[in-house]
């Protein structure tokens, strides 16, 4: 038996043996990729655990769980998952609005949310957002990324919800000018020397992870030389036993716009994450919909053993692929040895200072910023210009979602007011033809080109019933091209706008793709009669000219 199309979208969904096949070849470098994406990834998870608002563990714990299942179910081969900055720029202000046991039943009912997406098919909708939009996003994202580190380096004690504002601008400006002058010291060379090494170790080998070495650096020194460097507290040494996450279900519809917010970053990202790697290699080819699928799975697990929301993360993904990645086997052991660092090595990584966390993610939001980039979209259209800037700037001072929401807006609107200005009609009087006849001075031809929809149409209205002094007009359909229902309305209102006038209306040239709307809207039915439409120019223009001489005769 034939399988249906929604048993084949289901089939499509799940992971196969074919997920694996080309490792019986690659296995070695999928190893090899996977233990070096582990070490990149390990001051990441750590760093981003505590950018939340949370802490070191739930980082390690969303970057363990959270990394396996969307290998094991997303819809990417070569996708690394886990916490980023993006969600972490999301989760402080819910941290500081719902408290720290939110944010778990929050990932939770995103993870559904995302789940429920890619089960619906809304995978390719990362689509529609222009990438002068995106790029505006991650320059936001990378900016509040950057100034989520100023506590890190500017007071050793922890600051209460509602402290400082939830504004990462704001809050940063409200940090510098109440920092410990006497704490400054210690956190910036611990910067510093995590900087130096980031920037030094891609020069000696692009497979050293500077981050770590720069983080090792400043550990050892901190246990060697006296200072009030503030560090990671303690990290079990080993994972929590799952279980349902514990919240008031009276509290659920408060927290269902914070949900909503983080399933559409954990989509956009994971999405345009799996859409760079495809593009880097011949094995990074994705399924959109099983991706947020994954992605959905592997929220939901995260949840469930006390982590944050996860999603794909470009920057450990490209290095997964510079690796020598080929399949799905390197992201999960990117999770294994994640796992292991875990059940080994929980205490020297409780030592780390958490100043060495924030160089890390310093280094990482400059990264983030390609000023090639920006400069190729400032100098291309004033429009894909705009919503870059408006974007990136709505990013900082707002929201992520909202910033992307009206980026898109703003993207649309010029895009919509550039192809209206595409439409035009051309009007020619039959008397200024080669083959002008007695009589043709009362004949106009009004010919459609272009697209006519809703943001052309009234302009189109006014420019064709301008026409005056004829007795028929024949609209030329031939040329026309995309045609929304606002713009058959129209049409239906020009013809009847003519007719009421006393002028006869001719309609020549209907597409197939366009006949059943016109039908619908009312077009044809506003024809004085059903022998006013032809295939032709030369019928319409022929009975055109009957008409005026049927109309000299009775004058």
């Amino acid at each position: 038996m034939n399988a249906t199309p929604l048993t084949r979208h289901a089939r499509s969904l799940l992971p196969s043996p074919a997920d694996y096949r080309e490792s019986r070849r690659s296995w070695p470098k999928d190893l090899l990729a996977g233990a070096t994406v582990g070490i990149v990834a390990l001051p990441l998870a750590l760093g981003f655990g505590v950018s939340s608002g949370l802490s070191a563990e739930q980082g390690l714990i969303t970057a363990i769980i959270a990394g396996f299942l969307a290998a094991v179910f997303g819809g990417s081969h070569l996708q690394v998952s886990g916490p980023t900055g993006a969600m972490a720029v999301v989760l402080v202000p819910i941290v500081a609005s719902h408290g720290a046991d939110a944010v778990i039943a929050v990932t939770l009912v995103a993870g559904i949310i995302v789940a429920l997406a890619g089960l619906l098919r809304l995978g390719r909708s990362v689509s529609f957002i222009p990438w002068p939009v995106i790029e505006g996003f991650t320059v936001g994202i990378a900016a509040i990324i950057f100034l989520q580190q100023v506590p890190f380096v500017t007071t050793p004690a922890d600051l209460a919800p509602g402290e400082v504002s939830t504004n990462a601008f704001v809050a940063a400006v409200q940090l510098v000018s109440s920092a410990d002058w006497s704490y400054l010291p210690y956190s910036l060379t611990a910067v510093a020397i995590v900087a130096v090494c980031m920037i030094i170790a891609p020069k000696i080998h692009h497979a050293i992870p500077g981050s770590l070495i720069g983080i090792i650096v400043v550990t050892v020194l901190a246990g060697l030389v006296p200072n009030p460097l503030a560090t990671i507290s303690a990290i079990p040494q080993s994972l929590p036993a799952p279980s349902l996450p514990s919240f008031d279900l009276t509290a659920l519809p408060s927290l269902l716009p914070a949900a909503g917010t983080i399933a559409a970053l954990a989509a956009i990202e994971s999405l345009l994450s799996a859409r760079v790697a495809s593009s880097m290699s011949d094995a990074g080819t994705y399924q959109p919909d099983r991706e947020l699928v994954g992605q959905g799975i592997a929220s939901i697990g995260s949840s469930l053993f006390g982590g944050i929301p996860a999603t794909g993360a470009i920057a450990r993904t490209s290095v997964n692929i510079r690796a020598g990645a080929r399949t799905r086997l390197a992201s999960i052991v990117h999770a294994f040895v994640l796992l292991l660092i875990v059940l080994v090595a929980a205490a020297p990584v409780s030592r780390i200072p958490l100043a060495a966390l924030g160089g890390v993610l310093f280094v990482t939001a400059v990264r983030m910023i390609n000023v090639g980039t920006m400069r190729s979209i400032l100098a291309s259209t004033k429009s894909d210009a705009a919503g870059f800037v408006i974007t990136a700037l709505i990013t900082v001072s707002f929201d992520l979602i909202v910033a992307v929401g009206i980026g898109v807006i703003v993207a649309a609107y010029f895009a919509l007011r550039k192809l209206s200005a595409t439409t035009t009609v051309g009007i020619e009087r039959l008397s200024e033809s080669d083959d002008a006849r007695a009589g043709d001075e009362s004949i106009a031809v009004v010919a459609f080109r272009g697209p006519l929809f809703f943001a052309s149409a009234d302009r189109i209205f006014d420019e064709v019933m301008a026409l005056d002094g004829v007795s028929v007009v024949v609209l030329r359909m031939s040329q026309l091209e995309l045609v929304d229902a606002t713009g058959a309305h129209i049409l239906a209102d020009i013809v009847t706008g003519f007719e009421r006038r006393g002028k006869t209306v001719l309609i020549k040239g209907v597409k197939d793709g366009h006949a059943g709307l016109f039908r619908q809207v009312g077009v044809l039915r506003a024809l004085r009669h059903q022998a006013h439409l032809f295939d032709d120019l030369p019928s319409a223009i022929a009975h055109a000219r009957s008409h005026v001489e049927r109309a000299r005769a009775q004058s």
